[in-house]
């Protein structure tokens, strides 16, 4: 089984890399014959060559390593390394005899489409399944233990939480919004006995988060069960849905894993006196637990306060822009707190494997919505990560072409090889460390 696992992880990652991949070669293909240049070979996957046929000028093909693509224009010194052009004229369809601005639109393409595909995939997820938030008006509070990391940051039980860096939202979801999360200094306003109070959070918090959790939706739901299985300790007792447990053995609570939690460690055998809310009537009934569970189910956002809102076509687009600006801004911060030495690296940058896990439990976790979701991310990613201006990348390109418009001349052939070689050295140290590193955290 555990090897099925690998295959599947392995076919789903694959599959997300090849649409990214697909789409960003797509943008340098179509903005290079815009322009009338001669595109000779269109490659999802790096050589070796497995599949592929040709059509015009352009060998349209399939390499055997799934971890990139790339797309050939004539007269262009790329990671292809050929130069064997710079000994002739140059010709009217070569990517070097045309003006800078063409240039810099058929390079920057790539990275314009990864982000149209975001801003595609939000919108259209928006528009067919809608959003699920809950009013922060609705959330009574949340539940916090002592061990937990929320306690850790001065957070306490039934603190309610309405706002984030100094503005209330409207939503609880917007408090774990990417763009406020990895904002330099982050802040929650919180009501506590009464009073609003503002709770600074330490700016290595995101390396507590990565496996601990924060301010998850299931920290707001209530004690109350959606549902009783049938011939369980619950449903002999006459427990019924929509009944709210307030009270376990005289103590007051008003939280499902507060409950759950109570339950799981209470002694084997021993009767627990559960305190019902039934439509305001106030009553005890007595349950012997049985394997560490009396057969309730979990409660949905629904119980919690939460509404879903449907979009129409023009406020999913709004809807699915905000997302994708959103989501572009935490990850331009992240990557810049990493920069700043704010968060560890180690902690919050990861590889193939990692990506290749997170894509698989997104989307067992929420099937396509969750697929496609990571793929909307991991596609604003590689735009970011593509247009940073290290040589054999995108960014690199523009560095050079950005320099021909300011000087009014191209960098020597022989500086651009020599960049294309330290560009892909430090393209390939960073795929190693990444790499460990994800063993690493991974054993």
């Amino acid at each position: 089984m555990e090897f099925l696992d690998i295959l599947q992880t392995i076919g789903i990652f694959i599959g997300a890399l090849m649409i990214l991949v697909f789409v960003h070669e797509l943008g340098h293909f179509l903005a290079a014959k815009m322009f009338g240049m001669r595109v000779e070979r269109f490659s999802v996957g790096f050589p070796p060559r497995i599949w592929g046929f040709k059509k015009g000028d352009t060998d349209y093909c399939i390499g055997a390593t799934p971890l990139g693509g790339y797309v050939k224009i004539a007269g262009m010194v790329d990671e292809s390394m050929d130069n064997e052009f710079l000994n002739q004229e140059p010709q009217p369809w070569e990517y070097r005899s045309k003006p800078v601005w063409q240039r810099m639109i058929v390079i920057t393409a790539g990275v314009i489409f990864n982000m149209i595909l975001a801003f595609f995939i939000f919108s259209g997820m928006i528009m067919t399944n809608g959003k699920l938030v809950v009013p922060v008006e609705n959330v009574a509070g949340i539940y916090v233990t002592e061990q937990s990391i929320l306690y850790e940051m001065g957070f306490r039980n039934d603190d309610k939480i309405i706002g984030v860096n100094g503005r209330n939202v409207e939503y609880f979801n917007d408090l774990v919004a990417p763009s406020a999360l990895t904002a330099e200094n982050l802040t929650y306003q919180v009501i506590r006995d009464g009073e609003e109070i503002t709770i600074p959070v330490a700016s290595s918090f995101l390396d507590s988060i990565q496996t601990r959790g924060f301010l998850d939706p299931s920290l707001i739901l209530p004690s109350t069960p959606s549902g009783i299985a049938a011939s369980t300790p619950a449903a002999e007792a006459g427990l019924q849905r929509g009944d709210k447990i307030t009270g376990f053995n005289g103590q007051k609570i008003g939280y499902w894993i507060q409950l759950t939690d109570m339950i799981r460690s209470s002694p084997e055998g021993e009767a627990i006196t559960f305190t019902i809310n039934r439509n305001g009537d106030i009553f005890d009934l007595e349950i012997i637990p049985e394997n560490k569970a009396i057969g309730i189910y979990a409660p949905d956002l629904d119980i919690a306060g939460g509404v879903r809102i449907d979009y129409g076509f023009f406020e999913s687009v709004n809807a699915g822009w905000n997302e994708t600006i959103d989501q572009t801004t935490g990850i331009l911060q992240g990557f810049a707190r990493m920069i700043s030495g704010d968060i560890s690296v180690r902690q919050n940058l990861g590889g193939p494997i990692a990506i290749a896990n997170m894509t698989k439990q997104a989307t067992d976790s929420s099937g396509w919505i969750g697929f496609w979701t990571i793929t909307a991310l991991l596609s604003i990613t590689l735009a970011i990560m593509n247009i940073l201006p290290i040589p054999a990348l995108d960014g690199g390109h523009l560095v050079f072409l950005i320099y021909e418009a300011v000087a009014r001349k191209e960098p020597t052939e022989k500086v651009k090889i020599i960049a294309q070689n330290v560009g892909f050295f430090i393209i390939v140290t960073l795929m190693i460390f990444v790499v460990f590193n994800d063993v690493i955290k991974l054993f």
